[in-house]
């Protein structure tokens, strides 16, 4: 399938997947990042930060960042790695799944460079299929070593969510976890509430979370249901007012329109042995419903995939 770029306002080649219902995604090279989700009737299902920076080597702040190698500050590496602030490809190779065979899935490729090698000395390919359907948007990600040594890393998929007020949402599948909480230098807790609601900043990872999580927006009456694999984690992040406006690129009232439900592996790294291949799976679907606890099975909803 041919692939058409274009280039936006600040120069950045951009792919615009589309389907038959009306729905679009955005992607940038830059990044392989996800800017842009749009439904059947174009409203924004991702945010967007009102003072983003569009331009190298700034990553920016929206849509769907890939954290690999690492999430959070470690040694040498830029915060949550180097996979989110480098060119990407389009990748006419993504074997072993088959090409692409329509007009909304994309392939795209990041190998590493002496550049890279430079500061995080391990030779790897980072592949990134994306595909729309109707109120669902796919991403698969894969990491292939091709060092002649075993490496371990991270990975996440930092979903900035749109949201109707912060102070609205509630979260659903991570009652009863265990949680590192980076407020308390990730300290680890275990969730007492039977549900996630805001009225501060949240910092958290949870760990070994279900295949299934519910982001219920009560006044926009949707609900986000995320579905993962290969990536136990959750992580968890609103800044609240005080620390979205020490963000530059934050505005100081972009806190209230954004939720961060991420798919990650975090606390156990995936290692892989030269030649092997680790394979993610993430699916953000959107349901036109205000449900909440007690009105549906909660182990339908959070557990079953039908």
């Amino acid at each position: 399938m041919p692939v058409n770029l274009i280039h936006d306002a600040d120069g950045l080649p951009r792919i615009v997947l589309t389907e038959p219902m009306g729905s679009s995604v955005e992607i940038l090279l830059y990044g392989g990042q996800v800017v842009s989700w749009k439904n059947e009737r174009r409203e924004e299902l991702l945010f967007m930060s009102s003072k983003a920076i569009w331009k190298p080597p700034k990553a920016i702040r929206g849509g769907i960042p890939i954290c690999f190698p690492q999430f959070g500050n470690f040694g040498t590496l830029e915060r949550h790695g180097l996979a989110r602030n480098r060119m990407w490809s389009v990748d006419d190779n993504p074997a072993p799944l088959p090409p692409a065979t329509n007009q909304s899935t994309v392939d795209l490729v990041l190998k590493s460079t002496e550049e890279e090698f430079k500061i995080w000395s391990q030779s790897f390919e980072l592949r990134l299929r994306i595909s729309l359907s109707p109120g669902k948007l796919t991403l698969i990600p894969r990491v292939r070593n091709i060092d002649s040594k075993s490496f371990s890393f991270m990975y996440a998929l930092r979903n900035y969510l749109s949201i109707s007020d912060i102070s609205e949402v509630r979260i659903e599948g991570l009652e009863t976890l265990d949680y590192l909480d980076n407020l308390m230098n990730k300290e680890r807790y275990t969730e007492q509430a039977d549900a996630i609601t805001f009225d501060g900043e949240v910092d958290r990872v949870y760990l070994r979370t279900p295949p299934k999580i519910a982001i219920i927006d009560h006044e926009k009456k949707r609900t986000f249901v995320l579905r993962k694999e290969g990536m136990p984690d959750a992580a968890v992040w609103n800044p609240w007012d005080k620390k979205a406006k020490a963000i530059p690129d934050l505005g100081d009232e972009d806190y209230k329109s954004m939720l961060c439900v991420d798919s990650a592996a975090v606390e156990s790294q995936i290692v892989l042995k030269p030649s092997e291949e680790w394979k993610g799976y993430q699916e953000i679907s959107t349901v036109s419903s205000s449900y909440c606890s007690g009105q549906l099975d909660p182990r339908k909803v959070l557990y079953g995939f039908t």
